[in-house]
Parts: structure tokens; sequence; C-alpha cells
């Protein structure tokens, strides 16, 4: 009898619990509809309002520069960070996640429900791009050194392929990253994930380019050997970006001027000092990226590597170093128009 009052208890307790969790889960769901709509509202009215001052032409010029440039504290761009990085976030509409990520993972939500797991998001990518940047810089520098002193300058096939295939597992783990960063909420330009793409791509025919050995090691492995030297330059860049434009990026937070979820590349985020460091060594290292892959179409076409690997990695080198070029003038010349106008916002600001 006391069995069967204890297995009584407690399927009454079990049926107690299974009513409150569906009661709790459709009161919860009504509530989550309703917020849901609120934001996409206010978020609407932002955009709305936003347009209307940009395209006016007979606005006041000082309402207009009020109410965008950080001269008052209610200006548009505080309010969309405070949109975007407080709690109601998690309802605003998520953006279409891409293909790549559907490609791997199925019609799957990647959209994170709550802020905190989506900024443990973002810094487990700043530390995958902090080690990966080290080991860009490391790993070729080992092959080369070897190369020199004890493979009599002539690479074997097994280390280069080495390389190349964590490359592949590189771009792969940071397109899946940045797929994922944007359904959430960052700011990272298109270009970068089709930029990562054409990485994957050329890191994929690189593994089946045989490196052939003597005769002639030398000039036939003139486009690997560039090739390397070329992501030695990449990873000290890659570290100076993560150090130095990182710390804006926090500044830029504490201002209200940027979302806790977007992130830095390319040239995003650099002040005046750094980026009279970081500007020449970008265009620098792209014009290397350039010139490698014209010395790989180059010895393709000329039949002394007539393999068809070297002629795709080769356009696939220009094509990156073009569109890595075009996306950091751009960059450039956003910053240089927004900052001219924040200088005018301030200097009415200081006349009135």
């Amino acid at each position: 009898m006391e069995v069967e009052e204890e297995v009584r208890r407690i399927v009454e307790q079990v049926k107690d619990l299974h009513d409150s969790a569906t009661s709790f889960v459709a009161s919860s769901s009504h509530e989550e509809l309703s917020l849901r709509k609120r934001s996409s509202a206010v978020e609407a009215s932002i955009t709305r309002l936003h347009s209307t001052l940009v395209s006016d032409k007979h606005l006041d010029p000082k309402l207009f520069d009020k109410a965008l440039f950080f001269t008052s504290p209610f200006d548009l761009y505080r309010i969309l960070c405070m949109l975007a990085d407080g709690d109601s976030s998690s309802f605003l509409p998520s953006k279409p996640q891409g293909r790549f990520v559907r490609m791997f993972l199925g019609p799957v939500n990647v959209r994170a429900s709550r802020k905190d797991i989506q900024l443990k998001v973002k810094e487990e990518y700043n530390s995958y791009r902090d080690r990966t940047a080290l080991l860009f810089l490391v790993f070729p520098a080992i092959l080369l050194t070897l190369r020199s002193y004890v493979w009599g300058g002539c690479l074997p096939a097994f280390p280069v392929q080495l390389y190349e295939a964590w490359l592949l597992f590189l771009y792969a783990g940071l397109a899946m990253r940045e797929n994922i960063l944007r359904a959430n909420g960052s700011d990272i330009r298109s270009w970068w994930l089709y930029h990562h793409y054409c990485a994957m791509a050329m890191a994929l025919v690189s593994l089946t380019w045989e490196i052939k050995g003597q005769p002639n090691c030398v000039q036939k492995q003139k486009g690997v050997r560039l090739f390397l030297q070329w992501a030695m330059m990449q990873g000290v860049a890659m570290l100076l970006q993560n150090r130095y434009q990182r710390q804006r990026l926090y500044t830029r937070i504490a201002l209200g001027k940027a979302k806790r979820m977007d992130v830095v590349w390319g040239e995003t985020a650099g002040v005046d000092g750094q980026l009279w460091l970081l500007c020449p060594l970008l265009f620098t290292l792209q014009g290397f990226e350039a010139y490698v892959g014209l010395q790989l179409l180059r010895t393709a076409l000329t039949g002394v590597v007539a393999e068809w690997q070297v002629l795709i990695c080769g356009i696939l080198l220009v094509v990156m170093a073009v569109g890595n070029f075009i996306n950091t003038v751009e960059t450039l010349m956003v910053k240089s128009r927004f900052k001219a106008k924040m200088k005018r916002s301030k200097s009415r600001a200081e006349l009135d």
C-alpha cells in the first residue's frame, strides 16, 4: 500500500509539473510574440526616420547633425546600438542564414536567444582568430626554414599539403563562425565571407597540386615559396589587426558608436596612429598577393608548370587581392566622410 501511494503521488507530481510547464510555455510564447512585434515596429520606425533625415534636402543641417552624429545623448546611432545590444535584440528579426551554414547544418536556427550566449560566440571567434594568426606566421616560417637548411632547397609534398589542409580547415571555420555571427547581428561585410570561400576553393585545389621535386625544383616551386612568404606577411598583419583594432572596437562600443556583436576585419577600426602602420602593411600585403597570383599565372601560361591547379590558384589569388584592395579603400573613404561630418557637427555645436 505504501508503494502504491508513493507511485500515485509521483504520478500526480509529474502531471502537475507537465501542466505547469505547458502553461508557462504558452504564456511565454504569447509574450515573446508580442515583444517581437514591438521590436520590429520600433526598428522599422528608426529605419524610416533615418531614411527621412538622409533624403530630406530641406532639413536644417544642424538638426540633421544633432540627430545622427553624436551631438546629443539621444542620436539615432546610440539608440540603434542600445536596441541591438540590449535584451530586446533577441526579439529583433534575424538575418537570413547563409547557404554555407544551411549546407552543413541544414535549416537549423543558429541565432542565440540570450545576449550572453551571443557574446560567448563572439569571444570564441576572437580566440580562434588569435590562435590561427600565430599559426599563419609560424607554419610557413618552419617550412621555409627546413627547406633552406634540411631539405636542400626543395620542399617535399607532404608538409606543404598538410599546410594546405590546415588552410582549408581554417577558412571553413572562419566562414562558419562569421555566418553564425551575422545571423546574431554582427556587421561583418559580405566580401570577407566571399574571400573565405575563395580561399577554401584555393586550398582545396592546391591539395591536388603535384609538387614535383628534381630536376629544376627551384623554378617549379617558386610559386609555392612566394605563397609561403605571403602567408608569413599575412600572419604579421593579422596579429597587428587583432591587437590594435580590438582595443579600438572596445572604445567605440563604450562611446555608443558600435555594437558589442561587431567584429573587426581588414582595416575597419584603427585610429589615426595605427592606420599609419596598418594601411601600408595591408596595401603591401595585397600587392604581394596579386604578384604571387600573377607569377602563378605566368608559370602556367608559359608552360613552366602547366597543371590546371596552378592556373586556378593564380586566378583566385588575384581576385582576392583586388577584392581586399577595393574593400580597404571603401572602408577608408567611409571613415573619412564620417569623420568630416563629425567635425562639422562638433564645430556647429561649439558655435551654438
